[in-house]
């Protein structure tokens, strides 16, 4: 027993011996080149830094920042690879040239690791490295975790922000990005960095690609819905809106003011048959109809025009119901299945008209309606010509004002507040709906849900779409809703609800 430990012994000494001899003295030899200094610098300075910036967030409110974000989770991570990566490169060189003039000694200094001072040094080197090791880690996760965050993928890259300016107001702002635009697995995560790569390039070219078009790309102004490069459905909505259960009716009431000077205030109440389906497994309402095999064909990036139909019946046979406009003929565009998206297109990042803006802020009291001519005062300012959004946020409100102090003095002098609140919201409404500089104004991205600002519904229940046994897709309003009041003022069913 005591044999075999003694040899284990000499055998991990001698392991030892030879890894001093063999690596730790040529590498403290090479090592001694400014190649290998610099990034043993560069690392320790952008190492201290990351750990300092991490104890700072654990022990205090995190900055909001986006660019200091990518300064800590992405450069300085990079710095960090990059100063280990030149420690061994500034060996390799400097090995390389004294090679070459033949100038490797015999033997290289001495390692005596009996020399306090030494083994000191060595003891920082590998604790060093350890800690080298684990700021990798941390960073690795830290940077990908980041790169993930909404703040990344809204405020880091400003052609977004349109599209994060809109996520942040919707129902769906307590949703990462990347749970909608991102899969799970590594084959999604390496496709979404790779498109990101791509963007990232035309970000960073923009200024010269005017120069050359056809070499140097540019991103698109308005940023197009990635309906194409989008998960399904079925992975995204139907995670937390699940199918299965029976959604039923429900009751909209919707605001109208007019551009009297009263600003005249009427209503719509429609009872929506949202339907789903129920733990029978029928279909029914909306959702229900739409829940079945549909295929369709669109010939314009919005989706807008649908001429052509085919939906897929319980028992196996379809039905293709084409446009007049056909003639006959298939269309040109992307054949696609129906699913939540086509209708909800605009679930996350909703950019309403100027009238449904300026409607919902006045029947919510953001723009009082006891402002006279206020709605249609608004409306021309809303939809007035800016040459940017500050241009916007400051011009509004001096004109709203100046609007009232020409043509009603009495009002401005007794509802000063009330004047001044109506334009900050109007800048507000602007802001949040048109972007100058990425060519977003009103109307630009097409809402599918309904039918009152554009097609929507109408897109296939338009009464054009025919079979050719005659039959068409309906047209029945009550298929959808049953409108209780129209344009009423104060209707007498939200009286008998209590609502009113």
């Amino acid at each position: 027993m005591g044999g075999s430990s003694f040899l284990f012994l000499g055998g991990v000494l001698s392991a030892l011996q030879k890894f001093r001899e063999n690596w730790v003295r040529p590498a403290l030899f090479f090592g001694n080149n400014p190649i290998s200094l610099a990034g043993g610098a560069i690392t320790t300075a952008s190492g201290v830094t990351m750990i300092g910036y991490w104890l700072v967030e654990l022990i205090g409110r995190p900055n909001e920042n986006p660019y200091l974000g990518i300064i800590f989770f992405l450069i300085l991570p990079a710095l960090f690879i990059v100063g280990l990566a030149l420690i061994p490169v500034g060996i390799y060189l400097r090995r390389r040239v004294l090679l070459k003039a033949g100038q490797i000694p015999a033997a290289f200094p001495k390692v005596d690791f009996n020399d306090r001072i030494f083994r000191h040094g060595v003891d920082i080197v590998l604790l060093a490295t350890i800690v080298n090791l684990l700021v990798v880690s941390v960073a690795s996760y830290r940077g990908a975790a980041y790169m993930d965050s909404p703040q990344f993928c809204g405020q880091s890259c400003h052609v977004m922000h349109p599209e994060y300016t809109a996520y942040k107001i919707s129902a769906h702002s307590h949703v990462a990005c990347v749970e909608c635009h991102i899969g799970s697995g590594f084959s999604s995560y390496f496709a979404a960095k790779v498109n990101g790569t791509r963007q990232l390039i035309e970000v960073s070219f923009h200024p010269i690609a005017g120069i050359a078009p056809k070499i140097i790309p540019d991103y698109p102004k308005p940023i197009p819905s990635p309906v194409q490069n989008l998960r399904p459905a079925r992975e995204i909505c139907e995670a937390c809106h699940t199918p299965a259960r029976f959604v039923g009716e429900k009751l909209l009431v919707k605001s109208s003011f007019a551009d009297d000077e009263q600003n005249s205030e009427t209503q719509t109440v429609v009872v929506l048959h949202l339907g789903g389906q129920d733990s029978l497994s029928h279909l029914t309402g909306i959702h229900g109809v739409h829940l079945g095999h549909i295929e369709y064909i669109a010939t314009d990036p919005t989706r807008t025009t649908i001429p052509w139909v085919q939906r897929r019946n319980a028992d196996g046979s379809e039905i293709t119901y084409a446009a007049s406009t056909l003639k006959g003929a298939m269309p040109q565009g992307e054949r696609r299945v129906m699913d939540c998206i086509d209708c909800h297109n605009r679930a996350s990042h909703t950019f309403v008209t100027a009238e449904e803006a300026l409607n919902r802020a006045m029947a919510e009291g953001a723009v009082s309606p006891s402002l006279p001519w206020v709605h249609k005062e608004g409306l021309v300012l809303l939809k007035a010509e800016y040459s940017s959004q500050g241009e916007a946020h400051a011009m509004i409100p001096v004109q709203l004002e100046a609007f009232y102090r020409s043509g009603n003095p009495q009002v401005l002098a007794a509802k000063s507040d009330l004047v001044k609140r109506a334009g900050e919201e109007l800048a507000t409404l602007y802001s949040q709906n048109v972007f100058p500089e990425m060519k977003v104004t009103w109307g630009t991205h097409p809402n599918h849900i309904g039918h009152m600002s554009y097609p929507g519904c109408f897109r296939c229940h338009d009464g054009d779409h025919t079979a050719k046994d005659g039959t068409a897709i309906t047209q029945d309003c009550a298929a959808c809703h049953n409108l209780l009041a129209v344009d009423e003022s104060k209707p007498k069913v939200l009286a008998d609800l209590g609502i009113q």
